[in-house]
């Protein structure tokens, strides 16, 4: 049984009407229970359930599952999000950098923000139950649980910060006095969130060190070290500030203290052996699809969304036009790859297929679909893939996959970054390495991982190095636009992505040689396309069983839809607070960078 059924189980108690849930609930609706604090957090059993039903909030409708997976992210040098329109609406708005706080797919009374903070308190609840009744100590269960607890907590808060900078901090359960709060310094968050996974680092197992950590859908020690490491890149680095985009003045949240803090967090789970690479990047993927949940490989943990919940291939997946033999539910294709990312990869990088796809599955005839090819401003995710999935996906709108929230590529990335601050690309190398090793076959190593890494002798080479290799390890995940924030390169790259873009649709500069004519078939199964001119240079016909496609579609739409025309990216890297809650905040919230 996977364990996010098994989550769907426990989740069965409220403590003082506050773990409420909607008839939506991606876990089961807790009842309603008259069992005291004392009795529930010192019984092994019930506090497995109470902790489980922190993670609730995220499977409601306007939560993570339709409103912050599918939104928060776009649009980045990489990564595209075709609700994109010049014309405007709520929810180009959201992904072009001009949200406003009324805005209409987002500002409702049970949207991500309020269902975070929903999370929020539930975790707060069984902390203090579970400090006052269950003896949490390292290696036992109670401990496991703290450890959870105080770690979805911390991805609660790491979340709405990502999102909207400055947020109330709340770490006790809500009294009377405490109802309405201003927003906190994300310094102050940054902080207590270090602190708490710091202590929850010491208590919770290592991946298969116990039943409680063999799958990835429960809290392990190499995940709460690499969110700990995450987050000091994260509290160090730029980001918008009420005053401007620049680093905290917090002397505890300096570069030299926190990319130290990274470093040994990120080496102490490459050192442990408790994660690794898949070695292959197609398998790793493969696999995810097919929804293996077990511990101890790259996938650190995933949101446990059940089959019935969960819209992540619903959102990214390869478009499928019609229900056909992969799947029942005719979605994905919401959002893909800049147009740009297949020809920016080497074309021996063995993640550019995976990665970017250049077609969707057309209407089905009888049952069964055929690839087909779009033009060269349509993309899609391939990592995301219904034809890779292991069961038949029936819901109309939900198809259960779980949503990737860390895997060991950025522990490794992380390491090389800290490393090449701290102490120089030399320290950089070994980490960079083991990640192009894993994306080039074994006869490129010589060249594309150790002679192109050994070249990288200066920092500031190394450090554009590791921003490139984030693009091509990550794109499709969702994490590009919080780095580049964090680097002070979001409006840089956006800016580059559109002068790179009009090269590729004029086919000059970098893009001189990107064919303009493809030429495809299909393969005997009758579906899948054999395709001719993907590659730079590849322009003479290949043969006469090939059928010629125009590969020269204009890409002004996507160049103007980016970010909106006129916007200062830098001055809207944060979501508004949505209206409804600025109203019903009794004037303690305001909206800050001129919203």
């Amino acid at each position: 049984m996977k364990m996010k059924n098994l989550i769907k189980i426990f989740s069965v108690f409220i403590i003082s009407g506050l773990l409420v849930s909607c008839e939506d609930d991606f876990l089961d609706a807790p009842a309603k229970s008259t069992l005291d604090e004392s009795i529930i957090f010192s019984t092994v059993g019930l506090a497995q359930g109470a902790v489980d039903g922190i993670l609730e909030p995220m499977g409601q409708t306007n939560s993570y599952r339709g409103r912050f997976i599918p939104y928060y992210g776009f649009n980045t040098d990489v990564e595209y999000n075709y609700s994109s329109d010049a014309s405007g609406g709520s929810d180009s708005d959201l992904v072009y950098y001009d949200a406003k706080p009324n805005n209409s797919r987002m500002n409702s009374e049970n949207n991500a923000w309020a269902m975070m903070y929903q999370g929020i308190e539930r975790a707060n609840i069984v902390i203090r139950g579970l400090r006052n009744f269950g003896n949490p100590e390292p290696g036992t269960d109670f401990g496991q649980l703290l450890g959870a607890a105080l770690t979805y907590r911390a991805i609660y808060y790491s979340d709405l910060m990502k999102a909207w900078g400055d947020v109330p901090a709340r770490f006790e359960p809500i009294t009377t006095e405490t109802i309405y709060l201003a927003k906190t310094s994300r310094d102050t968050i940054y902080k207590r969130l270090i602190k708490d996974l710091g202590e929850a680092s010491t208590l919770v197992a290592w991946p298969n060190e116990s039943s409680a950590t063999s799958t990835v859908e429960r809290i392990n020690k190499a995940f709460v070290k690499g969110l700990r490491a995450r987050l000091a890149l994260v509290a160090s680095g730029f980001q918008q500030y009420p005053d401007g985009v620049r680093r905290s003045n917090d002397p505890d949240l300096s570069v030299q203290k926190m990319y130290q803090l990274a470093l040994d967090e990120s080496r102490s789970v490459i050192n442990s052996g408790r994660a690794s690479l898949k070695p292959s990047f197609e398998t790793f993927w493969r696999e995810y699809n097919a929804e293996n949940i077990n511990a101890g490989g790259e996938s650190l943990w995933e949101i446990p969304f059940s089959d019935g919940r969960g819209r992540v291939l619903f959102s990214f997946a390869v478009r499928h036009r019609s229900p056909d033999q992969f799947t029942e539910q005719a979605r994905g294709g919401t959002a893909g790859p800049t147009p740009t990312v297949w020809y920016d990869f080497d074309e021996d990088d063995t993640r550019r297929d995976v990665t970017a796809v250049p077609y969707q599955w057309g209407t089905a005839i009888n049952g069964i679909a055929q690839q087909e090819l779009q033009g060269i401003g349509t993309w899609y995710f391939g990592k995301y893939r219904y034809e890779w999935m292991d069961r038949i996906v029936t819901s109309t709108n939900d198809d259960g996959v779980n949503w990737i929230y860390m895997r060991y590529a950025e522990i490794l990335l992380t390491a090389a970054e800290a490393a090449n601050e701290l102490e120089g690309p030399g320290a950089a190398a070994p980490y960079l390495k083991q990640i192009r090793r894993r994306a080039f076959p074994a006869a490129q190593h010589a060249v594309k991982v150790d002679a192109y890494v050994d070249a990288l002798s200066s920092k500031e080479a190394m450090f554009n190095a590791i921003v490139e290799e984030y693009k091509y390890e990550y794109t499709g995940e969702m994490d590009r636009k919080m780095d580049l924030i964090r680097w002070n390169l979001l409006s840089t790259k956006l800016d580059e992505a559109k002068e790179k873009l009009t090269n590729l649709q004029n086919r000059t500069g970098e893009y001189a040689n990107v064919p303009s004519t493809l030429y495809f078939k299909y393969e005997e199964d009758g579906y899948t396309l054999d395709i001719y001119g993907l590659n730079r240079g590849e322009t003479s016909n290949p043969g006469p069983e090939y059928s010629a496609y125009n590969w020269g579609e204009p890409l002004d739409e996507i160049i103007n839809t980016i970010y909106k025309p006129g916007v200062n990216v830098d001055n809207r890297q944060f979501w508004p607070i949505w209206q409804v809650f600025i109203d019903a905040s009794n004037g303690e919230l305001i909206n800050d960078y001129g919203y």
